[in-house]
């Protein structure tokens, strides 16, 4: 297919011309191995009610690891199609996984086990926590068995984050379900599990490899970092895993109100971005990458490498206002050929 150059389509793309109002999730699936089974999910994601593509939706990406068993899936489309996108990609994903034989290195309560929505552009979070509240309703109303819990902008009055969330349910730990109360639903299906349906601003995924098959140092390294620690990086939760014979340190990097942040460039520790005239801010990867490494360094270990999983929030932008100006619904399948 020929190579898209998407930097020379950019001066002609801008959002208020286009008139594009846009949202993303980042669908997250406990499947990471049968590969089939999760494109058949993304591919759901493009239909509408009567099988035809969709023009205002497409899937930017797939990102799936076997040894996490686990897939993250990243659909955009307008705001007012993205929720009946991502409930047809569930409807998929809930009759292909069985949460009673799933295995992963990777904690999950959920076949479907997270639905954040994002704002693009163009939306107001208060628009995605809306979003979200209404495709949690729709997801245990069409589907038998499917319980929610909601966070962020979704879980009101108390706008409760994910982590907290995340802690108060066990998700880290649990498997056992007969006793987990959710927000919406009835006690989750053994089946099914439990779904956490919100919104936020744009959380990146960001994974380091250390050269080492030492959880227990990775785990140090993980908590050095962490926002919560007060010498860590602000916004960014961070966990140690074995993979691939490594230890891979998978950080969930949150954009957040910054004033004071002035940095856009990758190489420097804070990157900026604007929301309909909101700056916010994220830590980079390229820094995370280099604390990781120091971190490690200081215990005689090396790192390998960094995967991003997906996009950062300008290119998930960018990619979104060019997608679906140009009707590409299958986009991570030519996302190869796009120079960013």
């Amino acid at each position: 297919m020929k190579r898209l150059e998407l930097r020379n389509k950019e001066k002609t793309m801008s959002s208020s011309r286009l008139g594009l109002r846009l949202a993303g999730c980042l669908l997250n699936v406990s499947e990471g191995r049968r590969k089939h089974i999760v494109e058949n999910i993304a591919k759901a994601a493009l239909l509408d009610k009567n099988g035809l593509n969709h023009p205002e939706v497409s899937v930017l990406n797939i990102f799936s690891d076997q040894d996490y068993n686990r897939s993250v899936i990243t659909i955009v489309a307008s705001v007012e199609k993205l929720g009946s996108s991502v409930l047809a990609a569930c409807l998929e994903a809930f009759q292909a996984i069985d949460m009673e034989a799933q295995e992963g290195i990777h904690p999950c309560l959920g076949a479907v086990d997270l639905i954040p929505i994002y704002p693009l552009t163009g939306v107001r979070i208060e628009e995605c926590g809306a979003l979200a509240r209404s495709l949690a309703q729709n997801l245990v109303m069409h589907i038998p068995g499917c319980s929610v819990f909601l966070f962020g902008e979704a879980d009101l009055p108390g706008k409760r984050s994910l982590v907290q969330r995340r802690k108060q349910l066990g998700w880290f730990t649990r498997r056992n379900f007969s006793d987990l109360q959710p927000d919406l639903g009835a006690t989750p299906a053994r089946r099914c599990g439990l779904t956490g349906v919100g919104a936020s601003l744009y959380v990146m995924n960001c994974n380091v490899t250390i050269d080492s098959h030492d959880l227990s140092a990775g785990r140090e390294i993980a908590t050095a970092i962490r926002g919560s620690n007060p010498h860590g990086l602000k916004g960014v939760q961070a966990m140690a895993f074995p993979h691939e014979g490594k230890i891979e340190i998978a950080c969930n990097v949150e954009s957040f109100e910054d004033h004071e942040a002035t940095e856009s460039s990758e190489d420097t520790q804070y990157v900026a971005y604007n929301v309909l005239g909101h700056q916010y801010t994220y830590v980079s990867p390229h820094y995370i990458e280099a604390q990781v490494k120091k971190l490690a360094n200081d215990r005689g270990i090396g790192t390998i490498g960094r995967a991003l999983v997906g996009f950062t929030p300008q290119e998930c932008k960018k990619c979104a206002e060019y997608a679906i100006k140009e009707n590409i619904g299958e986009f991570w399948k030519i996302r190869e050929g796009v120079f960013m």
